[in-house]
């Protein structure tokens, strides 16, 4: 096994539709402490998140991909510190997420639908920010370019997007290797965090596969964030549609 590539066709366990329901649930209930410690969803809040959401009134937040929904919860909670009323709503088109996230007990700021970037985008919803953890490495190069249009489609005026994943190195490997072993046993996390490593974009190839209007930034001390802005606000806001 090398690193030198991505192995893009590498499977994580947890995609495979027949994998064990156990190990996933398990999987998804120990994601929160994974993110916590290694995506940095604060800072990204702080720094690019927080100035783009309005102070008064709802800001809406769409999480793409959103998993067991803990990043979700996790910025609404954020927001919520600030003083920010802001709408989660996380989507994922894997009905076993879904069924997770529902049953997680988030606050009621938090809601789940089971959908594609593309639907949603279609229905003219849009939001003051687009967001995904770890999701970038999975696409093949159709579905990459799709869910970049799909964010820049989703944004209101003054919107931003951003897709948070894995940087590849072997430091990054050797590093997720032995500190992923307390949350191992009976689910996915190592096996499937090493997975995501070998299948994730150096900066290079990230910016190298990334359209002009979009930014590659590397965050230490393994993630790249890929940014983009929306223009400026015209004076309206984002349409999220009924019930939201």
């Amino acid at each position: 096994m090398g690193l030198r590539d991505r192995a893009v066709d590498a499977v994580e366990e947890m995609d495979r539709p027949g994998c064990d329901p156990a190990r996933l649930a398990a999987t998804y209930a120990r994601f929160p402490y994974v993110n916590r410690a290694l995506a940095g969803w604060a800072a990204v809040y702080r720094g690019l998140l927080r100035p783009a959401l309005p102070l008064t009134g709802a800001a809406e937040l769409l999480d793409v991909g959103c998993g067991g929904g803990d990043v979700a919860a996790h910025l609404h909670r954020l927001a919520a510190r600030d003083g920010i009323r802001l709408r989660v709503t996380g989507i994922d088109p894997d009905a076993r997420a879904q069924a997770f996230a529902q049953g997680a007990g988030y606050d009621a700021g938090v809601r789940f639908e089971r959908a594609t970037s593309a639907a949603v985008a279609a229905s003219g919803r849009r939001f003051h920010a687009v967001v995904s953890n770890h999701v970038l490495h999975h696409l093949d190069e159709e579905a990459f370019a799709g869910l970049l249009a799909d964010s820049e489609r989703l944004l209101a005026p003054g919107g931003i997007a951003v897709h948070n994943d894995i940087r590849r190195s072997r430091a990054a490997y050797a590093l997720f290797w032995a500190a992923a072993a307390p949350l191992a046993p009976g689910s996915f996390i190592r096996c499937d965090g090493l997975t995501s490593i070998r299948r994730s974009y150096t900066l290079a190839e990230l910016e190298a596969a990334t359209p002009p209007a979009w930014e590659a930034v590397a965050r230490p001390p393994f993630r790249n964030l890929l940014i983009h802005r929306a223009g400026p606000s015209t004076g309206a806001g984002p349409s999220t549609g009924a019930g939201l």
